[in-house]
C-alpha cells in the first residue's frame, strides 16, 4: 500500500489503490519529518509564526500584552496536546513549560486547507472548516466544495516562498487567514470526500511528480466527530450496528478512531473528549443522526467507568 497509514480505521481510503512500489506517501507528521528533512523546519511553529511576523517566543520570554495562546513548539502527536490560552502575566509565569511557545491569540475562522504542491506551486486547494466544541474538540469539520481565493493566494505565496523544491501534499491549519500549523502531509479524516480519483492523483503526484484531478464537479461534505467522556473505557460497536450506520443513505464512511484494546489514556485525545468515532457525509444532518446513532450504541453497553482505585479494607471494628 503506497499510503503509510498508521490508524487502521483509515486504511479504508487507501485499499486496493495501485501504485509503483518504492512510493511512500505519508499520513504521520513523524513519517513526513524523516522523509522531507530539507523541509521538516515547517513543523517548528514557532518559525512558522514568526515567518509571517505574528508576534511571538519560547517560554522565558514575557508577551507584552494579553491573552497569548501558547503549546508546544513541536508537537507531531497533534491533537492540539498542552495547548492553552494564557489570559495574564500570573497565569503565563504558572504555565511557563520548557519546548513550549506563546504567540498572540489570533481570532477569525479556523481553516484547514490541504494544497497539492508541485516544486513549490500549489496545484489543488481544499478546504475545510471546523466547528469548534468543547476543550479544544471539534463538533464537525465542513469540506468546502468553494474556493478561497484570498486565503490560496495569502498561503500560496507563503509556499512558494518558504518550500521551493517541495512537491507532496501540504496540509496548513489557520485562523483568520495566519497560517498556524504546516503538515508535509494532507488530512487523512475524509479523503472520500474529496472525491472519485483523488488517490489515484494523490499518488501520481508522489510517484510521477504531476497532478491530474477532475475536480469540477466537487461538492460539500462533512465529517462529524463523536467524543466521549475521559473517564469511561470504551469497546467498539457492534458489527451489526457499525455496518446499518454505514449504509445510511448520504452516510460516505465511519471510522472507529480508537484501538480497543489499548489503554484509554495511551491515544492522543484534546482536552475535552475521548474521540470515538467519525462519520463522513454528503449531508450534515445525515451525519448528525448516524453519530447519535452510534453513541447510543457505546453509551448503552460499550462505555464502562475506568478501574476504580482499589479500597481499602473493612477495619476489624466494622465487621
Amino acid at each position: 500500500m503506497p499510503i503509510c497509514e498508521a490508524d487502521p480505521w483509515r486504511l479504508q481510503y487507501f485499499a486496493g489503490v495501485p501504485c509503483p512500489p518504492g512510493v511512500n506517501i505519508p499520513t504521520e507528521d513523524a513519517d513526513a519529518w524523516l522523509w522531507q528533512p530539507e523541509h521538516r523546519w515547517v513543523y517548528d511553529k514557532l518559525t512558522v509564526a514568526l515567518s509571517q511576523r505574528i508576534k511571538a517566543a519560547p517560554h522565558g520570554v514575557e508577551p507584552d500584552a494579553y491573552p497569548v495562546f501558547s503549546k508546544p513548539i513541536v508537537n507531531l502527536r497533534g491533537m492540539g496536546i498542552d495547548s492553552r490560552a494564557i489570559l495574564s502575566a500570573a497565569e503565563y509565569q504558572a504555565a511557563m513549560t520548557p519546548g513550549h511557545f506563546w504567540m498572540e491569540l489570533l481570532t477569525g475562522e479556523h481553516v484547514s486547507s490541504d494544497a497539492a504542491v508541485l516544486d513549490g506551486e500549489p496545484a489543488w486547494w481544499r478546504h475545510a472548516v471546523g466547528m469548534p466544541g468543547e476543550g479544544g474538540t471539534f463538533d464537525h469539520w465542513i469540506v468546502e466544495a468553494a474556493r478561497r481565493p484570498a486565503l490560496e493566494a495569502d498561503c500560496g505565496g507563503w509556499i512558494a516562498r518558504h518550500l521551493a523544491g517541495y512537491t507532496g501534499m501540504v496540509n496548513l491549519e489557520t485562523i483568520g487567514g495566519r497560517i498556524i500549523e504546516i503538515h508535509l502531509r494532507f488530512a487523512d479524516q475524509w479523503p472520500d470526500l474529496y472525491g472519485a480519483g483523488w488517490v489515484e492523483a494523490l499518488i501520481a503526484l508522489h510517484a510521477e511528480h504531476r497532478w491530474e484531478f477532475a475536480d469540477a464537479d466537487r461538492t460539500t461534505g462533512y465529517s462529524v466527530v463523536l467524543f466521549g467522556p475521559k473517564h469511561l473505557r470504551y469497546r467498539h460497536p457492534d458489527p451489526a450496528v457499525l455496518s446499518a450506520v454505514r449504509g445510511m443513505a448520504g452516510v460516505s464512511s465511519v471510522q472507529i478512531t480508537f484501538h480497543e484494546g489499548r489503554e484509554t489514556g495511551s491515544h492522543a485525545m484534546p482536552p475535552g473528549g475521548f474521540r470515538l468515532a467519525i462519520v463522513n457525509a454528503g449531508c450534515l444532518e445525515v451525519g448528525v443522526a448516524a453519530r447519535g446513532l452510534l453513541w447510543g450504541e457505546f453509551s448503552k453497553a460499550r462505555a464502562l467507568p475506568l478501574d476504580p482505585a482499589p479500597e481499602a479494607p473493612e477495619s476489624a471494628s466494622a465487621k
